[in-house]
């Protein structure tokens, strides 16, 4: 489908627990291959650029088992749903057997089915690609255990949880440097070379079958990180990065292969560096979770050549549901924040409907709850508009605000503009719970002399505007706790 396009709208599934609803919904068996087309036309309706199917690869048997067996895991499972069966655990979707669609999920040809299908409505295909860590059967360990962590005896007996024995070797389990291991993995190791050159023809593999890759955990193999993790164990520092050379060497045969990055310790800038597209703001969504509009705008103060190679989300699978995160007014200022900022907007299967529960990734059923019309009518409106020409190829500003010395309140507003010619568009947002005026300044000098009509597009309320006030003064707002306006600009009215 050629070269993506800027600021692309990413639409994440859960591929196992999607088909099984649609299998509960028409009765019959349903793979990749099968959905019926009434079914991608609703996926289409999200508006997205591209659909990340996540969990499509095999999963591995002895990692379904210890899923199965983990108490701390079924407590989840029991909180998340209550009537969960053994059955209803298929492993995790980043305890990867092979990557091979899961025979399961319809194959290979499914998968390619599937991909057709959304190339039909314009969307691309984006999949997993788990770099720190594979299954502890995935057929490397037996094969070639030299691309792995190793220990020695004494480790199987000191810290059993970290380490498992395979055909003679004792191999780590994957991990990060804060947290206790994952115990369904073997951690791979990164400066090896040879490892390099399997992943390349891995990913290189994964690039004939869709048109971007979500690396999980992709700031763990950064060399500087890679060695505090594992000290002497990992060998000799290679000259080169990890993903330099696995990112250059696929751009050669899929110069428009997407690479996104999940990225934590403000590690995205060099992620970036080293080839990434995008790297997740997990910043931001902090700064909306827990922090001030003003901690927000600076962070929207950073370069643009930044910005716009940033993933914008307020929930994903890692996340707690933004429906139960957030209250209903924050939740929606929140995504319109997220939708309308510079870099790729994701967003997460039940989202739109309000749904509260998050779902442990082993689980293959959901439970039933209650949907919000409301909200699934506010995400449609907002999606529609966010595919303007103004947020695809426009002019991002982020814009001052200014107040009165006995009316502080200004500082809990953040407003930014986009245009494209004639098209623009102006967001401001209270990011607080309590009434804020304030007056904002746009970007727009050639406003001076005319009186401008904006019509907010959320709500259709319109706005008769002085040009000279809105550039000398700014443009007068009065929002309450966590309300927004959006508008755009309709032209003169004389």
């Amino acid at each position: 489908m050629g070269t993506w396009l800027k600021n692309p709208v990413i639409y994440e599934i859960n591929t196992w627990v999607w088909l099984h609803e649609l299998r509960q919904k028409v009765y019959r068996s349903v793979t990749l291959g099968s959905i019926p087309a009434e079914e991608w036309d609703a996926v289409a309706g999200a508006e997205a650029d591209a659909v990340w199917l996540m969990g499509v690869w095999e999963r591995s048997p002895i990692g379904t088992r210890i899923a199965r067996a983990l108490p701390d895991l079924q407590t989840e499972y029991r909180k998340a749903l209550p009537d969960y069966t053994t059955e209803d655990v298929v492993g995790s979707p980043y305890c990867v057997h092979r990557y091979a669609v899961d025979d399961r999920l319809g194959g290979p040809q499914g998968l390619a089915r599937a991909r057709e299908e959304l190339a039909r409505r314009g969307m691309r295909l984006i999949l997993d690609f788990v770099p720190n860590h594979v299954a502890p059967d995935h057929p490397w360990v037996y094969e070639h255990p030299k691309y792995f962590i190793q220990g020695r005896g004494e480790d199987l007996v000191g810290v059993p949880n970290d380490f498992f024995a395979a055909d003679g070797k004792i191999i780590a389990c994957g991990r990060d440097p804060y947290f206790p291991p994952w115990t369904d993995t073997a951690q791979l190791n990164a400066f090896h070379p040879g490892l390099r050159q399997a992943v390349i023809e891995t990913v290189s593999s994964i690039a004939e079958q869709c048109d971007g890759i979500r690396c999980d955990m992709a700031m763990l193999l950064i060399s500087s990180i890679f060695e505090r993790t594992w000290g002497h164990r990992m060998g000799q520092r290679p000259e080169s990065e990890y993903w330099s050379d696995v990112i250059g060497a696929v751009r050669k045969g899929y110069p428009d292969f997407l690479f996104l990055a999940e990225a934590y310790w403000d590690l995205e800038w060099e992620l970036q560096q080293q080839g990434f597209d995008y790297c997740y703001d997990k910043r931001l969504y902090d700064r909306l979770i827990y922090d001030s509009a003003e901690s927000l705008r600076l962070h929207l103060t950073a370069d643009l050549a930044y910005q716009d190679k940033l993933v914008r989300f307020i929930e994903n699978h890692d996340e707690p549901r933004a429906a139960a995160a957030f209250s209903p007014e924050k939740s929606r200022a929140a995504a319109v924040a997220i939708a309308t900022l510079p870099g790729a907007k994701l967003f997460h299967q039940g989202q739109f409907e309000g749904r509260r529960i998050k779902l442990p990734v082993q689980l293959v059923r959901r439970p039933g709850e209650t949907l919000d019309e409301g909200l699934q009518t506010f995400y449609r409106g907002l999606l529609k508009v966010i595919r303007a020409r103004a947020f695809r190829e426009g002019e991002w500003s982020l814009c001052e605000r200014s107040g009165w010395p006995d009316n502080p309140s200004y500082v809990n507003l953040v407003a930014w503009s986009w245009r494209k010619e004639d098209e623009r568009y102006l967001v401001v947002i209270n990011l607080s719970h309590t009434r804020c005026q304030g007056r904002i300044h746009l970007p727009w000098p050639d406003l001076k002399g005319r009186t401008s009509l904006l019509v907010d597009v959320m709500s259709g309320e319109r706005y008769e505007r002085d040009g000279d006030e809105m550039l000398d003064q700014g443009l007068y707002v009065d929002l309450e706790a966590w309300r927004f306006h959006f508008l755009q600009w309709e032209g003169t009215v004389f």
